[in-house]
């Protein structure tokens, strides 16, 4: 585990492989990180499946309306959904969708981001400035490159647990 500079801003995603952790960037998209952390602690992302992930792309997940075991895997659905809270506005910004960053997924509408979002695998530039980024794996990439592939995967492999690093 790398040292944790700032346990506020940084997330502690628990997959099967090991634990990814996410350093998130509240001076580049605060709205974006306050969701997260929000969702975070409430529980909301324990057991949610990556319902989309795409081989040299991405692995998208935080569907928590049909992603997770208490309202029943439903693939049709998967990535339909959102939390009850109201969306978060776009915080485009310069940084780059870059292998390892956390993006924020929306439907067309740049304001649309609520509490899904996806890792890339990697240097995805053509979403440079169309999608938000917020945050950055500094360990265990190894972890979400063995993600299972599929739109959505058959048996999707979930995120066990999902933490503020401040609160673990």
């Amino acid at each position: 585990m790398p040292e944790i500079k700032d346990p506020e801003n940084t997330i502690l995603m628990e997959l099967k492989g090991g634990t990814v952790v996410i350093a998130l960037l509240p001076d580049i998209a605060p709205l974006h990180c306050a969701r997260i952390k929000e969702l975070a602690r409430a529980g909301k992302y324990d057991n949610v499946a990556f319902h989309r992930v795409i081989d040299g792309f991405m692995a998208q997940t935080g569907d928590v309306e049909h992603g997770n075991m208490e309202n029943a895997w439903n693939p049709r659905r998967a990535g339909t959904g959102a939390s009850e809270l109201p969306d978060v506005p776009a915080e485009f910004s310069g940084i780059p969708h870059d292998r390892g960053t956390l993006g924020a997924a929306r439907s067309s509408n740049p304001n649309s981001a609520n509490s899904q979002f996806f890792i890339n695998f990697g240097d995805n530039h053509f979403l440079n400035r169309q999608y938000t980024v917020y945050g950055r794996v500094i360990s265990g990439m190894e972890h979400v490159d063995a993600i299972t592939r599929g739109e959505p995967p058959a048996a999707p492999d979930r995120m066990i647990s999902v933490k503020v690093a401040a609160d673990a």
